[in-house]
């Protein structure tokens, strides 16, 4: 009788029942597998954005933070030009010369780039421009610094009391050029050489590889030409306000989208622009791709306009973003006007 009992297998409905559960429960596996998937991409992406903006501020800062600097030359020794720069990527020796005292030039929205020979590639309209003019913080060849290159500008400072030039500025590999002394005067004991940085900031449509992703660029002087430098992909707005010193003590008294068109307390756009001692800059980065079933509503606020008014975006599409501020003084100038 027990032997009847004892099961030897399962009911077609039994079977069912059991593939039915498996499925349910495979499914539920698969589920969250793919939930985990997808959030572990939006994580990725989320990082990256971050990554890139907290570079991009980075970058910014350091050079914004060195503008004006020239080692050891007196730049207020230095008589000013007559008139701000036109064309900041001009290749006259003798306008490098005359520009040293201005350590910064910006354009807001790009206006007035159009007159001058800089070639931005793809500029983002109504995107701010900003020009950043300094000696490299190490002199060529020491302590891991770059060897000076033929055909690269540099700054030799003179640490002789007897030289009556101060400095030149010139070309690598031009007869002559580089004579400055050291304290000891001798004329085989030269002066170290910094190279003479001039770089241009700005916001381009590109990534500089045919991709169509918004990018911080930087065009760089070389010498003979300028070169066009990809920084920090997924940037898309751009935007700064300076800060004046109108007293002479060093500090900010008015910030300014543009000095040039707010010459407050000096009566030249090119003392405005020499009077600039700190910059705040906002910069709006957005992820690389998408996000899935994701709009961007969101109004962001990038500072201040000419008009002093709030400069608000609303670029919507499926891109997180997140803006990125930052303000920096310029110690060289700035420091220059301190009063203890």
């Amino acid at each position: 009788m027990s032997l009847r009992r004892r099961q030897t297998g399962l009911s077609l409905v039994e079977l069912m029942v059991s593939i039915t559960l498996g499925l349910i429960i495979l499914s539920g596996v698969l589920v969250v597998f793919v939930n985990t998937s997808a959030a572990r991409n939006e994580v990725e992406r989320t990082s990256r954005q971050i990554e890139n903006g907290r570079y991009a501020t980075e970058l910014l800062t350091e050079d914004l933070r060195l503008a004006g600097f020239y080692g050891e030359l007196n730049v207020g020794s230095i008589v000013a030009p007559g008139a701000l720069p036109a064309d900041p990527c001009s290749l006259t020796v003798a306008n490098w010369n005359a520009w040293i005292p201005v350590h910064m030039q910006g354009y807001d929205n790009g206006v007035g780039l159009a007159a001058t020979t800089c070639v931005l590639s793809n500029l983002r309209p109504n995107t701010d421009v900003v020009v950043i003019r300094r000696a490299r913080t190490c002199v060529a060849g020491v302590a891991g610094c770059a060897a000076a290159a033929n055909g690269r500008p540099y700054v030799q400072v003179s640490l002789c009391g007897t030289q009556v030039t101060a400095h030149k500025l010139g070309l690598e590999g031009t007869a002559g050029l580089f004579d400055r002394q050291k304290k000891s005067c001798d004329a085989a004991d030269l002066a170290g050489k910094r190279e003479y940085l001039v770089r241009i900031y700005f916001v381009s449509n590109d990534n500089g590889a045919g991709q169509n992703v918004p990018t911080l660029m930087r065009l760089e002087l070389n010498g003979a030409g300028w070169d066009t430098v990809p920084l920090v992909e997924g940037i898309e707005e751009f935007q700064l306000q300076y800060g004046i010193d109108t007293d002479g003590d060093g500090a900010p008294d008015e910030y300014a989208a543009d000095p040039s068109a707010v010459p407050i307390a000096a009566p030249t756009p090119l003392l405005s622009w020499m009077n600039v001692v700190t910059v705040q800059f906002h910069l709006l980065a957005r992820n690389l791709e998408t996000s899935p079933n994701y709009v961007d509503t969101k109004t962001y606020v990038l500072g201040k306009d000419a008009a002093g008014n709030d400069i608000q975006v609303t670029p919507g599409q499926g891109f997180r973003r997140h803006v990125y501020s930052s303000l920096v003084r310029i110690a060289n100038p700035a420091g220059r006007r301190d009063t203890p």
